[in-house]
């Protein structure tokens, strides 16, 4: 007669054992991994060129990451970071990659809109006179400093949302208030439109186009040109950006629009400017195709955090080849 084991060793007590152990082994994955994915699912995907077309329409006053009024900053980015569009367009676009990688990373992001005149439907953005749109951002910032007590903002601008913070921090005392600039490809010494203004000032049109663009409601638009009284003002004392702010500017060799390039460059005691080509030279991204070029996302978040200058960004996802 054959003997049944009784003992908890027996063949099938091993069996219901090590299904146990497979069943613990299971659930102490599971929850080490939890965390993570909990971790991951809080995380905000980054919006490409398709995200920025229909935010451009149907969000243009808001874009994932930005502009929670309860944040407080950390003592490892303390400073809330404020992000400002280019002309004709709304950060609802503009910023569909660097405000959820900014909020990820653990920054308090805010976002605005200005320059809107009645032409603007809403959505074209930096129409406006920019000396106003300087006052509309000098009140933006101390908003943000209420709201997060802050002593300091970060500025990230694209185009003309590198200018207007520039005769903001020049002409307005706006300086104290900023610890990081980041222009991506700003206009703040104007653009010779690949030498239209210059031949339009040759040939005394400037002051037609002037008054034109007054009537037609896009002032902003026509300051920005190299041979504007607003540009000249800007920089009547000096050509150096003022003191306190560090500063970097990222150009890139394809702009056609800023022109000539090299005159986004800042001058001044704490200034990085950076050529996308110089440190990734296949990258072809325009004017516009700044504001989802990885590189310069990459450049930013180092100067932000206050990275090494000579910093090099890894050379992939390079932006729009537009503009």
């Amino acid at each position: 007669m054959p003997v049944t084991d009784p003992s908890p060793r027996g063949p099938r007590s091993h069996k219901v054992l090590a299904a146990a152990a497979v069943c613990a082994s299971t659930v102490l994955m599971l929850s080490a991994a939890s965390p993570a994915r909990a971790d991951d699912a809080k995380r905000l995907p980054e919006g490409g060129v398709a995200q920025a077309l229909a935010n451009y329409v149907s969000s243009p006053g808001a874009v994932a990451g930005a502009n929670d009024w309860s944040c407080k900053p950390s003592a490892e980015h303390p400073e809330p970071v404020v992000l400002l569009p280019g002309t004709f367009f709304n950060f609802g676009a503009n910023f569909v990659k660097a405000a959820p990688r900014l909020k990820n990373a653990g920054y308090c992001v805010y976002a605005m809109n200005y320059g809107f005149t009645s032409v603007s439907l809403g959505r074209v953005g930096g129409l406006g006179p920019n000396r106003e749109s300087a006052a509309q951002l000098d009140a933006f910032v101390d908003r943000t400093l209420a709201s997060t007590g802050a002593k300091k903002v970060d500025i990230v601008g694209h185009s003309l949302g590198g200018n207007v913070p520039m005769w903001w921090m020049k002409k307005m005392g706006g300086a104290e208030k900023v610890d990081n600039y980041v222009g991506w490809a700003p206009s703040s010494h104007g653009t010779d439109l690949n030498g239209i203004t210059d031949l339009g000032a040759a040939l005394n049109l400037m002051g037609f186009v002037t008054r034109l663009s007054n009537v037609a409601q896009f002032p902003g638009v026509i300051e920005q040109t190299n041979t504007s009284e607003y540009t000249r003002e800007m920089w009547a004392d000096g050509d150096t950006v003022p003191d306190g702010p560090h500063y970097t500017v990222v150009m890139t060799k394809y702009d056609t629009v800023v022109t000539p390039y090299a005159t986004q460059a800042l001058k001044g005691k704490d200034v990085d400017n950076v050529v996308l080509q110089d440190v990734c030279p296949g990258d072809r991204a325009g004017h516009m195709g700044l504001f989802n070029d990885d590189p310069t996302l990459q450049i930013t978040m180092n100067a932000l955090a206050d990275g090494p200058a000579d910093f090099k960004p890894s050379c992939h996802g390079y932006g729009l080849q537009l503009l």
